[in-house]
């Protein structure tokens, strides 16, 4: 119950309030008043409210009413407490039982509104979700959003024609640039067989491409990483037969390829060091990017703006970013190997005079 200011005057002057009249227009008392504590009312604009004042309640209906009220807030409180707690404990859950990333992107989309749901999850990039979530994830989002494997927003003949040359000659050049596939045998697929070889030219042009059948039972084809299918390779050719038709290509060239070791490990062919072109272990690259050995991905995005490799990955295109890293500095390359052979040479002639 509220008391107003009338009741608060009455309260506590009783006498004076009965004895005072005024004009209601100006509140100035009449000249023959006399009660020098009454003043002029302030101006409505001056008049600052007050804040109202509680009386206990005078009787059982007044201190059940308020109890209802009390107990309807509290009920309110309560409900919004369980609902907090309840997204907590979901939130919590989904930390628990999937990885740190998923959970939290499924948490937020179950919050978010179908409508800022779909301009918040069409915005990410898919090379965010492939390393938060797989490969597969990945897919499916450049699937929606209309990109092509390989690319950001370009589609896969635009990175076809940065990575190869228009118009040019198919044959084999000089250069060739090689890379391999490989899937995995064994306990746990942990050891690794050769599953598919590309070789492409100076240019880009792939002149050599063939799916090896396996030669043992193979536990883990690494698809997505390796894009390796069973059917891929269940009708391959012959191990051996690819194997000499690779060394007849690569005899008397200049071999390019990113960690080329591990290719012509898996393939059983030596190649002079002369006439390797290792893209992993070119410095001036790995001054660029810095990293003392960086991927061909993070090279093709640094010093070619273009990205490789993304999902599954294709030799084919691996072969062509490797060329075209390679071409680019063919020509200082070339003239740091020159200048290298020299010192030795000379440092071999001057060891060997008396």
């Amino acid at each position: 119950v509220i008391m107003s200011k009338v009741e608060k005057q009455k309260k506590h002057f009783p006498a004076q309030a009965s004895k005072r009249k005024t004009n209601k227009k100006n509140g100035i008392l009449k000249k023959n008043e006399r009660h020098w504590f009454y003043s002029a009312p302030a101006n409505k604009e001056q008049e600052k409210p007050t804040a109202p004042q509680t009386a206990p309640p005078k009787d059982s209906q007044q201190f059940s009413a308020n109890w209802k009220a009390l107990q309807e807030v509290s009920e309110c409180n309560s409900l919004s407490s369980m609902h907090v707690l309840s997204h907590t404990l979901v939130f919590v859950c989904l930390c628990l039982i999937l990885p740190t990333g998923f959970s939290l992107l499924f948490y937020s989309l179950q919050l978010l509104k179908a409508s800022q749901e779909d301009l918040w999850f069409d915005d990410v990039d898919p090379d965010d979700i492939e390393a938060t979530m797989g490969a597969e994830a990945a897919e499916i989002m450049r699937k929606k959003q209309g990109k092509a494997k390989g690319t950001d927003g370009a589609s896969a003949n635009d990175t076809e024609k940065s990575l190869v040359k228009e118009n040019a000659f198919e044959g084999l050049t000089k250069a060739v640039a090689i890379d391999c596939e490989m899937v995995g045998v064994g306990p746990d697929g942990e050891d690794s067989i050769l599953a598919r070889v590309s070789i492409v030219n100076q240019f880009g042009k792939c002149i050599y491409d063939k799916y090896v059948k396996p030669t043992e039972k193979v536990t883990d084809y690494r698809t997505a990483v390796s894009g390796i299918r069973p059917e891929d390779i269940k009708d391959g050719a012959d191990v051996q037969i690819v194997q000499r038709e690779v060394a007849n290509i690569l005899e008397g060239r200049v071999v390019v390829g990113h960690a080329i070791h591990n290719d012509l490990k898996i393939l059983l062919l030596d190649h002079p060091k002369k006439k390797i072109r290792d893209t992993q272990k070119y410095k001036p690259f790995k001054t660029i990017v810095k990293s003392g050995r960086p991927s061909l991905k993070l090279l093709c995005r640094k010093i070619l703006d273009v990205k490789v490799q993304e999902g599954e990955h294709s030799s084919v295109q691996d072969a062509q970013a490797t060329m075209r890293l390679y071409t680019m500095v063919k020509k200082q390359w070339e003239a740091e190997i020159k200048v290298s052979s020299a010192k030795a040479s000379g440092s071999t002639a001057d060891a060997g005079v008396p």
